[in-house]
């Protein structure tokens, strides 16, 4: 067999085959190493999808969370001068509930119980003061002494807007609802798309604030925490007002109180899609609400406090007749702001 002779100024056909092997094998590292869409220059960059604000913890199971402590609740209908700063640094409560924001005018302006709008109101730099300090105070929308604004604003926008304008008035973190008006579906609806409206603009905590029965919630009020998850909105924590029964009741007054929790736990769970009861509870907080001052002794107070605790509630609050000074401080000392 003859051989072919190789041309002057070529490379021996191995080492030919060799380099050309070389150079593809960098050429495919190259690549990969360039941007994505780099590769294909004649391929436009995929549109970026527009930025949006952190999304709130979703509703989904989560490990407990621990218990943040006492929120004080200040009815400024009542107490119009109340000092955030000063009571802040008397008690050591760090965190507080303002009430009642509710619908004034033309049912989409917000307004304090017989008072001023919040824009006029003198408590957002009395609010700042207290952040200064490393607290915090969120409105709270709806009461015994007016209609929540999901009641009365029916014009499109008008709800969110009024959302937002309390939001902006206090540079709020949170707001709580005290929810009146689960049998109307219509505001009920209203408030959850105006609430994640303003979800979607910013972070924002909701807490919705409802009384307790001796089993649970209402169905009405189940119903509606499912409606409003339904529809977008989240809310984060569920408040329970639950009645003390003076102490000369029978039986075991706060057993009953915890009977009556746990159910409302398990309700909560359902409506609020979790997998397990027991996933509730962070979700979940108490505020005990007193009829007279001696229905709340301080071996209850140190009980409530060790039952929050114990099971990780949100928080822990009062309403109603103050108890007892000593009582008092049990429950403010259990904040951990402090």
């Amino acid at each position: 067999m003859s051989r072919h002779k190789r041309e002057p100024g070529t490379l021996p056909r191995p080492l030919a085959l060799l380099g050309a092997l070389l150079l593809a094998t960098a050429t495919a590292v190259a690549i990969r190493m360039l941007p994505a869409g780099a590769a294909s220059p004649s391929r436009p960059p995929a549109a970026r999808p527009p930025a949006t604000p952190a999304p709130l913890p979703a509703q989904a199971d989560e490990p407990p969370a621990a218990f943040v402590g006492f929120v004080g609740f200040v009815d400024l209908t009542r107490q119009p001068a109340f000092d955030l700063p000063a009571e802040s640094r008397r008690t050591g409560v760090r965190r507080y509930a303002l009430g009642h924001l509710v619908a004034g005018g033309d049912g989409c302006t917000p307004r304090w119980s017989g008072a001023a709008g919040p824009r006029r109101s003198p408590m957002a730099g009395r609010i700042a003061r207290l952040r200064a300090m490393g607290g915090d105070a969120a409105p709270v929308l709806g009461g015994p002494e007016g209609r929540e604004l999901a009641a009365t604003c029916t014009r499109p926008g008008g709800l969110s807007a009024a959302y937002r304008r309390v939001v902006g008035a206090f540079d709020a973190a949170e707001i709580v609802f005290e929810v009146r008006d689960s049998a109307d579906r219509a505001a009920v609806l209203r408030r959850a798309r105006a609430i994640q409206a303003v979800q979607r603009e910013r972070r924002l905590r909701v807490s919705f604030t409802l009384p307790l029965r001796h089993d649970g919630l209402t169905p009405g009020d189940v119903a509606m925490l499912r409606a409003t998850r339904q529809a977008g909105a989240e809310v984060a924590t569920v408040n329970l007002l639950a009645p003390i029964e003076p102490r000369t009741a029978r039986g075991a007054r706060l057993g009953r109180v915890a009977t009556a929790v746990r159910a409302a736990g398990a309700q909560i769970a359902r409506a609020q899609g979790l997998a397990q009861p027991g996933h509730a509870w962070p979700r979940i907080a108490l505020t005990p609400v007193l009829a007279g001052r001696a229905d709340l002794s301080e071996l209850d107070a140190r009980k409530l406090a060790a039952y929050a605790t114990h099971h990780g509630l949100a928080w822990l609050s009062l309403r109603g007749v103050t108890p007892d000074p000593d009582v008092s401080r049990i429950l403010w000392r259990t904040s951990s702001y402090r």
